[in-house]
Formats: structure tokens, sequence, C-alpha cells
């Protein structure tokens, strides 16, 4: 089953998207709907308004999570071409709503910085609340899986040890198109302009999304929208000799097998 966040003439809405159509699910967005106890049952049996798939305007997935919560240094190839050990514990770190835009919005590229770079994420959609996960409790509060792009700043993120400073800036991290909730992941990948920029599977991953699940959920409750972003795989502008990082204009493709794509072109930032 797919979920997503659709733009409508009446306001966001919440859709099942199948072979024939979306169907409005009869909730603002995707949060609204894992909200509900029986969120699944609920969505497989909506019969509500179909909305024709070639018109759908997707919004950021969630558009206004509780929580987004990114983890840093979780493939083992991306650590290797940073010069890094694998970490004993996840590295945490947070983004903001403003920060999200949908799977095929712009990417604004922050006026004040000159290394905006590329990062595919698979992300974790939290279906249930959830507080000292362990094992099952873990695994049954993960309503799904998307994709997204954890769009990183990194003049601003390196100045300093911490690094959120260079991950929030607004209107940059794409995340959808949908939620997949029935889905075993493969492989990631980032394409700007048609080349190839990363390519892995998310087998490479120190941490799967059970393991965090239970990390984070002993730190923070976990609730129904929240946002995991698991990290990225190696291939990233950084870690390039020279360093490559996104221009104006550009079209970033980012992808994992089985959840579909986010398809961004690249813009200046207004201000």
């Amino acid at each position: 089953m797919k979920l997503a966040t659709v733009r409508t003439d009446s306001g966001l809405r919440a859709v099942r998207v199948d072979d024939e159509g979306a169907v409005d699910l009869g909730r603002t967005d995707v949060r609204a709907v894992l909200e509900q106890p029986d969120w699944r049952e609920a969505a497989a049996a909506a019969s509500g308004a179909v909305l024709p798939l070639a018109d759908l305007d997707y919004a950021p997935l969630v558009p206004s999570p509780e929580k987004v919560i990114c983890v840093g240094l979780n493939y083992r190839d991306h650590i290797r071409e940073m010069g890094r050990e694998l970490p004993e514990y996840p590295t945490l770190f947070a983004k903001f709503a403003r920060t999200l835009t949908g799977a095929r919005d712009p990417i604004v590229l922050p006026a004040g910085s000159e290394k905006v770079d590329w990062e595919a994420e698979l992300v974790v959609v939290i279906g249930a609340e959830v507080r000292h996960a362990t094992g099952p409790d873990a695994a049954a509060a993960i309503a799904g899986y998307a994709v997204g792009n954890d769009v990183s700043a990194r003049d601003y993120q390196n100045r300093t040890l911490q690094w959120l400073q260079g991950k929030m800036f607004e209107a940059c991290t794409p995340v959808g198109p949908w939620l997949v909730t029935e889905v075993e992941p493969g492989r990631i990948s980032c394409t700007v302009d048609g080349d190839v920029r990363q390519d892995s599977r998310t087998s490479e991953l120190v941490f799967d999304p059970v393991r965090l699940v239970e990390y984070i959920s002993a730190i923070v409750t976990l609730a129904p929208g929240d946002l995991i972003f698991t990290g990225t795989p190696g291939g990233v502008g950084a870690g390039r000799t020279p360093p490559l990082f996104l221009a104006e204009g550009q079209e970033v493709v980012t992808a994992i097998e089985g959840l579909g794509e986010c398809r961004n072109v690249c813009v200046a930032e207004k201000h």
C-alpha cells in the first residue's frame, strides 16, 4: 500500500495511490492518517474520491511531523570514504518541518552556501507511538518507508563540531513521493543531470531501521508521522577529489528500489 500527501485546489489531502488513481482517505495528510489506531485497515478500505495519477502534486510526505530525526555516518561505504571508523552508537541530529519539500518540488540552494551536497537516504516513517521499544515492538512501530535526500550545506555544517546548521535550511530536503507500507528496500542511488553520484544498497546500513527505532525510542517517544532519515551511502560530493557540489538548474534524482524516486531541480534562494 502506498500513502501520500498531495496538494489540491481545496488544500492538502491524504491519498492511497493505486494503479488506477489516488483515493482520498478523508484526512488532510499522512500524519493524520497514521494517528488513527486502525490506520492500516482504514486506509486499505477507503473508497473516497479518486484523483488522476497524472495530476498529483506531491507535498512533503508528512508536512508537519512532530520530529525529523537524522542519522549520520550510517553506511559502511560512506564511513570509509570519509576516513572514519564504524561507530559504536548512531550519530543523531535533527531537521525541522520547514526543511522538507515534496518529491517533485525544487531544492532551494541556500543563498549563503557554496557547498550544497546531495545525500540519498532511506526514510523510516513511524506509525505508532513507541517508547523504550525492543525487537518486535520496534518493528511494529514502523509504518513503512520513503525516499529522502538530506541535502546539506557543507560549509555551514563544518563551521562547528555540531552539524545542525548545515542541515536545517528551508525547502531543501525532498521526501516522498509516498509511504510504502510493505517493502524490502534495496538499491539506493542519486543522479545529478543523469550522472550517477551514489549507487549502493540499504544492506550497507550499520544500524538498520529496527535498531534505530530501538535506540531513538530509548531517548524520546516516537510518534505517528515522525521521520527518521537513516543516513547516506558513499558518493557524496564532499567525499570526492576535488569536492563537487550542486548548482542552480541541475536535476537531482534520488531513488530507492521498491520505493520510487524524488526528482527535484535546484533553484537559487530568493531573499
